[in-house]
């Protein structure tokens, strides 16, 4: 009897749960909404930093190297004298300035020549009121009509083909034809001669008052005493024997040795401004630089002093591109407004562009 009475009870129970369960107010709870997680609107790159400039400096001529002046570490200024070459092919600042001035004497008496002899050229009056280069074009498409002229008597040999005195004087004389076109192409290439002439004397000038320009700046380059970035270039090819700092910096390398020759071309000196520094990126991919502007905020850190968190500004946006690990990237410059004592050339740093 009591496990009948069990059995009714476990089936009404059961009942009870079944009928629950499909009651409308036994509806499924609506769960909440999810947030949507917003990723900050800011690009990150990683860089590296280095001088606001630097460069490597090279000889210009091959020779054996008599003194160097400075040492690794050194700072110098524009114009400093880093070291001096034993060569017979290479000049000093001095030797070079010497040579400077006879090359700007021999200029000023070439363009004295050169506007002696045009002036005592006789321009042909068919050529007034044109340039030298119009009267060779204009005598130059008279020469070619003549010669397409007479082009069908040129079986002629030159005794048939020559005027006499009278034929010449006698307009009305039309049965020679031959000749008289032979005469018309003479007279054009001797007409296309002259306007030659004038074009090579006229560029004779021109091109003696191109050296003459080119000899002066030379020698004004030489003879600067301010020794001004400017005119670094010049100093470095003509006075070759001597290599000087083209701006102020410190030599950070320096790989030359008294008695020792060195050659022509090969990078021996590196002269850096640590006046300031930037940071250059290198993995900034082209999904990440359209949204990079010239001017834009940037803050970095530094993997090497991480308590310090930098601030600077976009200064150039690399126009070319190189390919890394499969992605475009683009080069920018960031120029830093902050400095660190301990920063050094070639240290990591992770950017910041924030929108």
């Amino acid at each position: 009897m009591k496990n009948r009475t069990l059995f009714a009870l476990m089936i009404l129970v059961g009942l009870s749960l079944l009928l629950a369960a499909c009651s409308p107010s036994a509806a499924t709870p609506t769960p909440e909404p999810i947030a949507t997680v917003k990723a900050d609107d800011i690009v990150v790159a990683e860089g590296r930093v280095e001088p606001i400039r630097y460069t490597e400096l090279a000889l210009n001529a091959n020779g054996l190297v008599s003194d160097v002046l400075t040492k690794e570490g050194d700072t110098v200024k524009a114009g400093d004298v880093i070291a001096r070459l034993q060569s017979s092919q290479a000049k000093t600042l001095k030797s070079a300035q010497a040579d400077a001035l006879a090359k700007v004497t021999a200029a000023y008496q070439s363009v004295r020549d050169a506007q002696y002899n045009l002036d005592e050229y006789d321009i042909l009056s068919d050529f007034s009121g044109m340039t030298p280069q119009q009267a060779v074009e204009s005598t130059l498409k008279k020469l070619n009509a003549a010669r397409d002229a007479f082009e069908p008597y040129r079986w002629m040999n030159d005794k048939q083909l020559k005027l006499t005195h009278a034929e010449q004087e006698d307009d009305s004389v039309i049965t020679n034809t031959g000749k008289r076109l032979k005469k018309q192409l003479d007279d054009a290439w001797a007409r296309y001669r002259k306007a030659v002439q004038w074009l090579d004397r006229q560029s004779a000038i021109e091109s003696a008052q191109a050296e003459l320009a080119q000899a002066q700046q030379d020698y004004d380059s030489l003879q600067d005493p301010s020794l001004a970035e400017n005119t670094a270039g010049a100093r470095a090819a003509l006075a070759s024997a001597e290599l000087r700092a083209p701006f102020a910096g410190t030599i950070t390398n320096l790989d030359l040795k008294v008695g020792e020759f060195a050659s022509s071309g090969n990078p021996v000196v590196t002269v850096a401004d640590f006046s300031s520094w930037v940071v250059k990126t290198t993995d900034l991919t082209e999904i990440d630089v359209v949204n990079i502007k010239e001017g834009q905020p940037v803050t970095l850190t530094l993997d090497a002093i991480p308590g310090a968190t930098l601030k600077g500004y976009v200064l150039s946006i690399g126009q070319n591109y190189a390919e890394k690990q499969g992605d475009v990237v683009y080069e920018v410059t960031v120029l830093l407004t902050d400095q660190q004592p301990t920063m050094r050339w070639g240290m990591t740093a992770k950017l910041t562009f924030p929108e």
